[in-house]
């Protein structure tokens, strides 16, 4: 069987969203015998034609029409698209009218040719659904498209996912009654997960800054007392800064060097991870499942510590328990405690760690 799997870029592209579908796609035909195709969404995207043993082909232009001529047609056959979907990754302001316009026509073309039902089946995973903001922001004005779109995809769709809880709960009212049951998946590690992660204390003193720019930007520059804290508190001896340079000299903490090592390959980052004790992140913590940074701390059994943004506990996450707040004084931090963090940080990914998730994507590709 083969899946067309939409995507907005993929490798060498930096995007998180293509990484997501490229390594699924992988552990789909390795466990599973799936076969993909991809599309991308990005008419500028540069990249090869045969990625990975899977095909690749991109629209000439982010038009229905441009859409339709690479969606597949067979009509003695099932012609599954699998959407991974973020408005912004389709539409500068997050309204790919497009994309929805082109998967409508597809889906009512099917039902033309087939004398009985359409053999044509869209599954599509809610990366977000649609954004929101205050007046003077953009989103606050595309926003009620952006949630046009979205309502449209998901009545669209045969199958929704997504990776939050409070997005499955959206778009079950968006979808008045078609779909009752959303499952709700936490994103997976896109650097790896070490089979056998070591314990903290047979690991080097330190901590790691990883992801994009924006996020580890915010780290330095928002939150230098909880960095302070922490590497004080839990005697860190080094602090790794990896991803892209940053446009600001990053400062010593406590007088420790912070060492910037720039972009690394998925299995160099794995490798700096399992043998480091501290993941630090800037990110709104109820928005933590669907963060790949934080997934990847989890699934490589360190201590994930954040600063406090007012958030609350959601999709089976706590903090105290799968995450520490540098910013929270009420508790001296040490690497015994941490290593029960560290432990329920590991323990709450292997629930949907990524053969987990091949599983249970496989069975909603083959319905």
């Amino acid at each position: 069987m083969i899946i067309t799997t939409l995507v907005p870029r993929l490798p060498p592209a930096i995007d998180g969203l293509g990484d997501y579908g490229f390594i699924l796609a992988k552990k789909l035909f390795q466990d599973c015998g799936l076969e993909t195709k991809f599309i991308i969404g990005d008419p500028s995207w540069s990249g090869e034609t045969l990625l990975g043993g899977f095909v690749v082909k991109q629209v000439a232009k982010q038009s229905k029409k441009a859409l339709l001529e690479l969606l597949p047609n067979d009509i003695s056959a099932k012609n599954i698209v699998f959407l991974h979907y973020v408005g912004y990754g389709y539409a500068r302001r997050g309204c790919p009218v497009w994309l929805v316009e082109g998967l409508e026509k597809w889906r009512c073309e099917g039902s033309r040719e087939s004398k009985a039902s359409s053999n044509r089946y869209l599954i599509t995973m809610f990366h977000e659904i649609y954004a929101f903001g205050a007046i003077w922001t953009s989103q606050f004005w595309t926003s009620p498209l952006q949630r046009n779109l979205a309502t449209r995809l998901i009545h669209l769709s045969d199958h929704c996912l997504t990776n939050k809880q409070e997005y499955a709960e959206t778009i079950g009212k968006l979808s008045q009654g078609k779909h009752t049951n959303v499952r709700a998946i936490p994103v997976f590690s896109n650097v790896g997960e070490p089979e056998y992660p070591s314990t903290l204390s047979e690991r080097h003193r330190r901590l790691v800054v990883f992801g994009g720019v924006g996020w580890r930007s915010r780290v330095y520059q928002e939150a230098q007392l909880a960095l302070q804290r922490t590497c004080q508190e839990l005697e860190i001896l080094e602090i790794l800064d990896i991803g892209s340079p940053l446009n600001f000299q990053i400062e010593p903490i406590n007088n420790i060097p912070v060492v910037c090592l720039g972009k690394k390959s998925p299995e160099e980052i794995s490798s700096l991870l399992s043998n480091s004790v501290v993941g630090f992140f800037n990110y709104p913590t109820e928005f933590l499942a669907k963060s790949g940074i934080f997934a990847a701390y989890c699934a490589h059994r360190l201590i994930p510590i954040g600063v406090s943004d007012q958030g609350q506990d959601v999709d089976d996450l706590e903090a105290g328990k799968h995450y520490w707040l540098g910013d929270n004084y009420q508790k001296k931090m040490n690497l015994s405690e941490g290593q029960l963090v560290a432990d329920n940080a590991y323990a709450w990914y292997q629930q949907h760690q990524l053969s987990v998730q091949v599983q249970i994507f496989k069975d909603y590709l083959i319905d």
